[in-house]
């Protein structure tokens, strides 16, 4: 095999997965909408026609009996499963709550009595940037969100005829020449109705949704295609495959090219470095990025459970750095807060915006605030002043 071969994956939000993530961030968005300094972890198991929804949750407020099954009904709904057939129904599953408050243990470390706020949990996150995409992520994952996203959006409107909402893409990106990247492989597995067309369906997919999204990259659409490999895919959803909350993670990140903690994000509040570091890293990588710090740079922060500060930062940048490594560290600690009370003010984390990182990645929306750029002049006047 090509060495020079890299795939990632992505999903819809029709996944099994997906659907947990999401309500799980639906509830979280509700909470912190009352009560900003709110602690949150939820999480969300779901088979066929049923769905668990667990956790601690701690609020200045009463949630009120059955917002949890509304907020999670809702979510069906909106992801498009309104016939059991699909594997769950937005009207008629079964939705069990077991949602309680959160651990003393716990709060005693996160809230401490000087003001600061101490880590919800020890851990270690990562944050990368590269400058091959737009979005500063890498292109396979990139191309395969992308994928979902775009027969999502056709499935919705109803252009997109006997697809059903459990999807799934792959991509696989030749780097042989690094300057100059073409697709080799593009994968897509498609819940759709027994009664379809086959050929109908295979052919939309790959002149409409393939096709289309190659082009919208100004990448190659000579690549291999598979779609549907087994020959059928009429059980999905939750009747396909269990969910569960956070287990896509990466998914939810970089696609395999950069590291993980293994920490998911979905359902936690900020105090939760799992996901606070990781968005605080990104931003950090980012802005370095954009700055020419590096082409491609990878950041990890570890953290220990009732410390504000992080017990470390480490820097990997696979020998692009533009900059000794003294100096990239230099300008992190110059111009980030990577305390656990910095990084939920940097990036505004108190606010109700999470249900926008639950599906198609995390990162690489440019509304969110960890993927501003707003660092970058700053970044280069530091660079000027510290070479002198």
């Amino acid at each position: 095999m090509n060495q020079s071969l890299f795939t990632s994956e992505s999903v819809s939000e029709g996944h099994p997965d997906k659907i947990c993530d999401q309500i799980a961030d639906n509830i979280l968005d509700y909470i912190i909408d009352q009560d900003p300094n709110a602690k949150v972890a939820i999480e969300v198991f779901a088979t066929t026609n049923f769905l668990l929804i667990g956790g601690q949750v701690s609020a200045n407020f009463a949630v009120p009996d059955g917002v949890y099954e509304q907020i999670a009904r809702n979510t069906l709904k909106e992801i498009g499963y309104v016939d059991k057939s699909y594997g769950i129904d937005y009207q008629t599953c079964e939705i069990l709550i077991k949602v309680e408050a959160q651990s003393s243990d716990i709060a005693v470390g996160v809230d401490l009595l000087d003001g600061e706020i101490g880590a919800g949990d020890q851990g270690i996150m990562f944050g990368y940037a590269t400058n091959e995409a737009p979005t500063m992520l890498p292109l396979p994952i990139s191309i395969a969100h992308d994928l979902v996203q775009t027969a999502t959006q056709l499935r919705k409107s109803g252009e997109f005829k006997y697809a059903r909402p459990d999807m799934k893409s792959q991509v696989t990106i030749d780097y042989q020449e690094p300057n100059h990247p073409r697709i080799a492989t593009i994968l897509m597995s498609i819940q759709h109705d027994p009664e379809v067309d086959i050929k109908e369906f295979k052919a939309y997919i790959h002149e409409k949704i393939m096709k289309k999204v190659a082009r919208d990259f100004g990448l190659n659409t000579d690549f291999k295609v598979l779609i549907n490999p087994t020959g059928r895919f009429v059980i999905g959803g939750p009747q396909g495959d269990t969910g569960l909350t956070g287990r896509k993670i990466i998914v939810d990140t970089y696609g395999g090219s950069s590291r993980h903690g293994g920490g998911a994000f979905s359902g936690k509040d900020a105090t939760k470095v799992d996901r606070s570091g990781a968005y605080m890293s990104r931003y950090v990588a980012k802005n370095l990025v954009a700055a020419g710090y590096a082409d491609r740079l990878e950041i990890q922060v570890g953290y220990a459970i009732g410390e504000p500060n992080p017990v470390s930062i480490a820097i990997e940048s696979f020998g692009t750095q533009k900059v000794n490594d003294e100096v990239i560290l230099a300008a992190i600690n110059q111009f980030f807060d990577f305390s656990v009370g910095g990084m939920i003010e940097t990036l505004k984390l108190r606010e109700p915006i999470f249900k926008k990182t639950s599906t198609y990645g995390h990162f690489g929306k440019n509304e969110l605030p960890w993927e501003q750029l707003d660092k970058v002049e700053e970044l280069k006047a530091f660079l000027k002043t510290y070479s002198k």
